[in-house]
């Protein structure tokens, strides 16, 4: 089950998600989304956990938990066909 971290801190690192994570299950992966010319974090990331009943309650409890300074967004991942499109071009 994967789920969507946003308003991470440009400080926070793989190992940091993991320990947070891994109180509520075995994390699978965790891709935390960098800028790819200068590698810097862009401040969101997808963590994989194995049961989603572990992935619900993470949601659950760290949706708006503090993480180095900053309340940290938590939701469960959709898929990509789900999402909107928040600009269309007009031509």
């Amino acid at each position: 089950m994967n789920i969507y971290v946003g308003n991470l801190s440009y400080n926070v690192t793989d190992t940091m998600l993991h320990t947070i994570f891994g109180e509520f299950g075995k994390v699978m992966n965790i891709n935390l989304i960098k800028d790819k010319y200068t590698g810097q974090s862009k401040g969101f990331c997808f963590v994989e956990m194995e049961k989603q009943s572990a992935a619900e309650e993470a949601v659950k409890k760290l949706n708006g938990r503090a993480v180095d300074g900053r309340n940290i967004t938590v939701n469960l991942a959709r898929p990509r066909g789900e999402r909107t499109q928040s600009k269309q071009r007009r031509w």
